[in-house]
């Protein structure tokens, strides 16, 4: 039987709280594609003001990457 390779990604919050999620390669490869794809106007449309969706570009940036460093940076 094969095994299934799957990538972790953990979120620790300010409180010490913390999370996991676990992604197939698949996964994880198809997150860094709609991360590379986002654009501003689609940020835009689902953020209350400028600011927010600036800082969800911000985040998206960090974990996309973050992604590339585990070897998912789609082209």
């Amino acid at each position: 039987m094969a095994q299934s390779h799957v990538t972790t990604l953990m979120i620790t919050n300010a409180d010490g709280r913390s999370a996991d999620a676990q992604l197939t390669h698949e996964e994880a490869y198809d997150l860094a594609q709609l991360l590379k794809r986002l654009s501003w106007s689609e940020l835009r449309v689902c953020a209350a003001s400028d600011d927010e969706a600036f800082q969800m570009r911000v985040a998206a940036n960090k974990l996309q990457d973050t992604l590339a460093r585990a070897g998912y940076a789609p082209r």
